[in-house]
């Protein structure tokens, strides 16, 4: 018998703005979502007959999610947007559009648009390094999905 396990954590929640570009030189208006995000690591069982801590695993889930919850999220790999950051603003231009934020009220995200697909994406990379790095654990997989809205959710899937 060839089995697996999996351990899942649901209803994390952060609060961001955002805005995508989209069709190709379309913005959408600036707007937040109250987002929900689930993940779940995949890997063998360990001396303690468990994949994961399910507690280790909340906290350091918890930590990506404080880092991003209130603020606003800012796609620095966009082509269609200029990205200015200094020490005390961050300046967002599109076409005529033109956005200044306070730095500290900004997360600027290596990623080329903040849609869910992207932040889920950007969610399970952060936790990967971070199961890594201080547990010096490798899952076989990770699942991460990110809801905006009841009903629209996105999933990213990663078999390592």
């Amino acid at each position: 018998m060839n089995e697996q396990y999996a351990v899942r954590l649901t209803d994390l929640v952060f609060s961001a703005g955002h805005f995508i570009t989209y069709n190709g030189g379309e913005c959408e208006r600036l707007h937040g979502h109250n987002y929900r995000v689930a993940i779940e690591v995949e890997g063998p069982l360990d001396e303690n007959h468990y994949v994961f801590d399910f507690i280790a695993l909340k906290k350091q889930a918890a930590a990506i999610l404080l880092e991003l919850d209130h603020h606003m999220l800012v796609a620095t790999k966009n082509p269609l947007l200029q990205v200015t950051a200094s020490r005390d603003e961050v300046e967002i231009r599109f076409s005529n559009k033109r956005w200044i934020f306070p730095s500290e009220d900004c997360v600027l995200l290596d990623i080329a648009n903040t849609t869910v697909e992207l932040l889920a994406n950007y969610f399970a990379q952060r936790l990967l390094t971070v199961l890594q790095d201080q547990y010096q654990f490798q899952p076989s997989g990770i699942q991460v999905a990110v809801e905006e809205n009841f009903g629209q959710v996105a999933r990213m899937t990663a078999r390592i």
